[in-house]
């Protein structure tokens, strides 16, 4: 094992001794272009018993970006590590007791950004820890399926992707391509438009638009001019996303502007969904049949009247009325379906599942 680049972040492990008992554990990372969670997770006797309900964390621990497409390797590879030592830290545990760990992280989105990281995950554990790398767009769905892939997952947050899987292990994924490349609907993709329309209404090439009082309220600036300065000083997509709480708002209080803004976003997440279900079958020939969808990220969240998560399970019902809708532990407004746990722990979930079938596959 290698010691942290910059040094000081695995020194608790110098004071902390090898469990007596031989505890062991499992890592869950999910990571965004927000923040990164990771769970500590008992690792459970190998049996065929389904695992506790409600599944058990020892630890928990949070930091920000670790999307290397947005912040860079570098800064990625640092901030995982970080959220690693601090569950361990936290359960009072150490690498050493790690059995197995799965990173799910965005911007990972070929198997060339897979093998990467787990190069650089195989010089941080002990050789004997099973190692697994994913989309956060698989833990995600596992967080609603506990563990179970298959359905699909829309994540809609500072970015926004689909990804379904079948039960025979067929997947399929749409949008999650970036903001350059067009992620709308996301929070970025929201803001981003809401951006351009005050431009475009100072202008005199749009309408006019609430957004433009209360975005310069919010931003604390005096003019529309001054939005090419905010902008470009810090173009980071968070930062950006970070507006869509003034968007809805104008939404609700009646500008057309906003509204219009938010049912294209409405479509566009909708049409990410129904893309993969088309490409997966996931109805069955005759669209009737029913699937998990599970929906995370801070866009989805049901705590404004405007409810741009119902509203999407409402456009994708109309073409697939066996959709079941499932919203993330955080959120509880949609009650088709019962809340399950968090993305963190759906990647837990996963690394106890596919090391199972790791240990079933060499029985064989």
């Amino acid at each position: 094992m290698k010691r942290y680049r910059n040094g000081e972040i695995w020194d608790f492990e110098h004071e902390m001794p090898v469990s007596p008992d031989g505890s062991e554990v499992i890592l869950g990372l999910d990571g965004g272009t927000t923040s990164t969670v990771c769970v500590c997770m008992p690792f459970f006797p190998l049996s065929d018993r389904p695992l506790p309900d409600p599944v058990p964390v020892l630890a928990r621990a949070v930091a920000g970006c670790s999307n290397h497409n947005s912040v860079g390797e570098t800064a990625a590879r640092e901030t995982l590590e970080q959220v690693m030592a601090g569950a361990l830290s936290k359960s009072g545990s150490n690498r050493s007791a790690v059995r197995a760990v799965c990173l799910a992280v965005s911007g990972v989105n070929h198997p060339t950004d897979q093998q990467r990281i787990l190069n650089w995950l195989r010089d941080i554990f002990p050789s004997y820890v099973q190692l697994y790398v994913q989309n956060d767009a698989v833990a995600a769905l596992a967080s609603g399926t506990m563990g179970k892939l298959h359905g699909c997952v829309l994540i809609a947050g500072t970015g926004t992707i689909a990804y379904g899987f079948t039960e025979d292990g067929k997947e399929a994924r749409a949008a999650g391509a970036g903001p350059i490349l067009g992620d709308w609907g996301s929070g970025y993709g929201i803001a981003a438009q809401a951006l351009t329309a005050v431009v475009r209404a100072h202008d005199g090439r749009g309408p006019q638009t609430a957004l433009t009082y209360n975005i310069l309220r919010k931003l604390d600036i005096s003019s529309p001019d001054e939005l090419i300065g905010w902008t470009y000083a810090d173009p980071s997509w968070a930062r950006i996303a970070a507006l869509v709480p003034v968007v809805v708002s104008c939404a609700e209080a009646g500008d057309e502007v906003a509204n219009n803004i938010l049912l294209e976003s409405v479509q566009e997440l909708a049409s990410s969904v129904k893309a993969v279900v088309q490409r997966l079958d996931l109805c069955g020939e005759d669209g009737k049949g029913s699937f998990p969808l599970v929906m995370v990220g801070g866009v989805l969240e049901a705590n404004k009247k405007w409810d741009i998560g119902k509203e999407v399970v409402n456009y994708i019902s109309k073409d697939y009325p066996g959709t079941l809708p499932i919203r993330p532990k955080e959120s509880n407004q949609l009650p088709e379906v019962d809340n399950k746990v968090e993305p963190a722990v759906g990647a837990a979930l996963l690394a106890w599942n596919f090391f199972m079938k790791d240990v079933h596959k060499k029985a064989e």
